[in-house]
């Protein structure tokens, strides 16, 4: 037979073969057929390997499990995935980019980068130690799952425990040039549309996971918690769905009765066109903000646009720092979300056409707090034990070469109030400057300080008060159909009898504590003499094992008591070490210590004793410190306006920043001596604005200009030193503060 017969009657008996064996198939049992359907060829699976630094994968490959260190650079990433169709199955496997148990600020480069590619898979693992752990660009259909990305980059936090640094604030506004990517992520996304993340965990970074650019992604069954700022980011991203995760604890900026401003943290964050997505059984509690919305800088200047037609239904958004819900110059939806024991539970300044409907709020300052907001509906809520249940007003005069309100209606007005329950609040409704209030068949009950306060400038308002036994009907919601719970959806909400409330917030120099390892944290303030600790962490007992530096009251306890130091001298160099037994431990950088084994932990406080002599000046115009430098000389040559001896230099300030002196166009010069034992150290400066030290007469340090808060850092020796300082605050916001640290 011909060479092109043979091929015919080959592929016309592989035919027939495989007639025969469906038909076989076909008489077989159904169970039988469903695990060999099922059953994977042996030559389907791909053989193990091992990674190596720079290593390209362009086809399905599984990594070979243990533990691989590939160093973080910045200029490239460790691993590249290119390609399409192409699944990393990194079962097993750990990846370190840096020194896994150092500070976390000096982590560099981009762990794993996928280049483009169509359906890629990035399936179990560890990648901790690096800026970014994955970045995807241009690459739809990506589906990450069942990854552990914790313990990669954040910053050092300056804040302390009676004051904050304005060095901490964070700024999300831009980000058309992928400018987040300065603050890590652990997941970044940039125009990864259908792409989907599930059943991943990051936590003790900066930022969780990171979208830009982006539509119809899915995100669900996912913990981004105790991050330094953000859980979710968004940028541009619309028609999502995002369900059952966890955003819990991604907070800074807060210090427990001292300051709660939050600096830009929040669970979830919104920016610049986000629009129609669908967020349903979340948790995003004790975040600076629960929920950061704004419309972005295109609808401030245009007055178009918004972050619009979002849903949020049954989602936790409690003990926020600031506003659980902060959501701006745009319209959205909230339906059945729970709000508890916020600064205000809504923010919605130039809110419009929005709905607030079956929400819960109890306990906050301020359950809705709504600036200038138009056409709103708060209906079938329940209110109980807010310091104001309602305020809404307008402002009295408003930036006229602001482009938003130049383009739009800005009035506070129309408001659809009705079948809400408000129980046991200090004020029910304050209004300024707003019309069309409609109030019908609300139930009030319990204690009310007063109905309504304010009344200036307030038209057209309609109370129909229910009586306080009415039974209040739930506000229909339509279409709820599409916001069910995932059938395979975990339940990401905080249990009854879980850790809450923002006394539970503690955040150190690296973020929010998890209570996963025993730590103790000052009651009232650190510079308190004598000074009272708490021992906090998991159940467990603690036992003193020495101390140096001071006496302790007590030697012994349980977690959660307290104990009395008092520090001997002058100044502070305080070392306490105690042994920890009780429940597993996992330390700050995820070492574990099993259960029922000891394990050692330290209390550490070092403040050198220094009597600060210093003189303070005001200057004029005249005087500048840079435009007019002989004559600020010479005005520092006069005599102070105010001279003081401080020990501390702690001040910030967007007021006055010294008692008895004006806010701006300040100068200051300071000198101390101070003694330090054996040991490497540095000088820490955080200066806004103007700086110069000099250590023994020599200038180390000069930063004579007007900025923003910055810090300095300059090395120290041990021994006695002659430190002198000079500082001017020109306008504005102000922070002086100066630290000697061990290193």
């Amino acid at each position: 037979m011909s060479g092109i017969g043979d091929r015919v009657w080959t592929v016309r008996r592989r035919r027939l073969a495989a007639c025969l064996i469906a038909a076989s198939i076909a008489s077989l049992p159904h169970w039988l057929i469903g695990s060999l359907q099922s059953a994977p060829l042996a030559a389907q699976a791909p053989s193990e390997v091992p990674l190596v630094p720079g290593m390209v994968i362009t086809s399905n490959t599984k990594i070979k499990p243990g533990v691989y260190r590939l160093p973080g650079d910045a200029t490239k990433p460790a691993l590249v995935i290119r390609g399409n169709n192409v699944t990393a199955d990194l079962t097993g496997v750990a990846i370190e980019g840096g020194e896994p148990y150092v500070d976390p600020d000096g982590y560099l480069g981009t762990g794993i980068e996928i280049e483009g590619g169509e359906h890629v898979t990035i399936k179990g693992g560890a990648i901790r130690g690096y800026k970014v752990a994955i970045l995807a660009r241009q690459s739809p259909f990506l589906h990450l799952t069942g990854l552990d990305l914790s313990y990669n980059w954040k910053q050092r936090l300056w804040s302390g425990i009676e004051k904050e640094s304005l060095v901490d604030w964070m700024s999300y506004h831009n980000n058309e040039k992928d400018e987040w990517l300065r603050f890590g992520a652990a997941i970044y996304l940039s125009e990864c549309d259908d792409a989907e993340i599930d059943h991943s965990r990051a936590t003790q970074g900066q930022n969780g996971l990171m979208v830009t650019r982006s539509a119809r992604l899915k995100i669900w069954n996912n913990d981004f918690s105790y991050l330094s700022s953000i859980g979710l980011g968004m940028y541009r991203t619309t028609d999502s769905v995002v369900a059952h995760n966890k955003f819990d604890y991604a907070v800074r900026g807060y210090s427990h009765g001292f300051y709660f401003r939050g600096q830009d943290s929040t669970g979830i964050l919104m920016y610049e066109q986000s629009s129609r997505n669908t967020f349903h059984h979340n948790s995003a509690t004790h975040g600076g903000d629960g929920l950061f919305m704004w419309a972005g800088q295109t609808t401030m200047d245009t007055g178009q646009g918004g972050a619009n037609d979002n849903v949020f239904f049954e989602n936790d958004f409690s003990h926020a720092v600031a506003n659980g819900i902060e959501v701006t110059f745009s319209r959205n939806r909230f339906i059945g979300n729970r709000v508890d024991d916020c600064w205000h539970g809504v923010w919605g300044g130039y809110s419009y056409d929005t709905e607030f409907l079956n929400n819960s709020f109890a306990g906050n300052d301020e359950a809705i707090a709504i600036e200038h907001g138009q056409n709103i509906a708060i209906a079938g809520n329940t209110f109980k034990g807010d310091k104001v249940a309602l305020r809404l007003w307008a402002n009295a005069t408003q930036d006229p070469n602001w482009g938003y309100a130049k383009f739009r209606d800005t009035r506070s007005r129309d408001y659809r109030i009705t079948g809400n329950t408000f129980e046991n609040h200090g004020t029910l409704l304050d209004a300024i400057r707003t019309s069309g209030l409609r109030l019908s068949k609300n139930a009030v009950r319990g204690t009310i300080g007063a109905l309504m306060k304010g009344g200036s400038d307030v038209e057209g308002l309609q109370w129909d008060a229910a009586p306080a036994s009415t039974t209040i009907q739930r506000e229909g919601v339509p279409n709820p159909a599409t916001w069910l719970r995932l059938p395979d959806g975990m339940n990401a909400l905080l249990p009854e009898g879980a850790r809450r409330g923002r006394s539970t917030i503690i955040v150190d120099e690296w973020g929010p504590y998890d209570y996963r390892y025993p730590k103790l944290w000052p009651v009232g303030k650190a510079t308190d003499r004598p000074l009272k600790l708490r021992v906090l962490g998991p159940v467990g007992q603690w036992k003193l094992v020495s101390a140096r530096g001071g006496a302790v009251d007590t030697s012994a306890g349980a977690i959660g008591a307290e104990m009395v130091v008092t520090p001997a001298g002058e100044g502070l160099d305080l070392r306490l070490e105690f042994e920890y037994l009780g429940a597993e431990v996992v330390d700050p950088r995820g070492r574990k210590t099993p259960a029922g084994q000891p394990h050692r932990f330290v209390y550490e406080q070092f403040e050198p004793a220094i009597a600060w002599n210093t003189r303070w000046w005001t200057w004029d115009e005249k005087a500048d410190p840079l435009t007019a430098p002989q004559a600020f000389a010479a005005r520092v040559n006069e005599a102070p306006t105010k001279t003081e001896v401080v020990p501390r230099f702690d001040l910030i300030s967007g007021r006055l920043m010294m008692p008895d002196l004006p806010a701006d166009r300040l100068a200051m010069r300071a000198e101390g001596i101070v003694t330090l034992p054996a040991g490497n150290y540095e000088l820490v400066t955080i200066t806004d604005d103007g700086i110069r030290v000099w250590i023994d007469d020599k200038m180390v340090l000069e930063r004579w200009d007007i900025h923003g808060s910055e810090v300095d850092r300059v090395p120290l020796t041990a021994g006695r030193h002659r430190i002198r300082l000079e500082y001017f605050e020109a306008t504005g916001w102000a922070e002086l503060k100066i630290m000697i640290k061990r290193r």
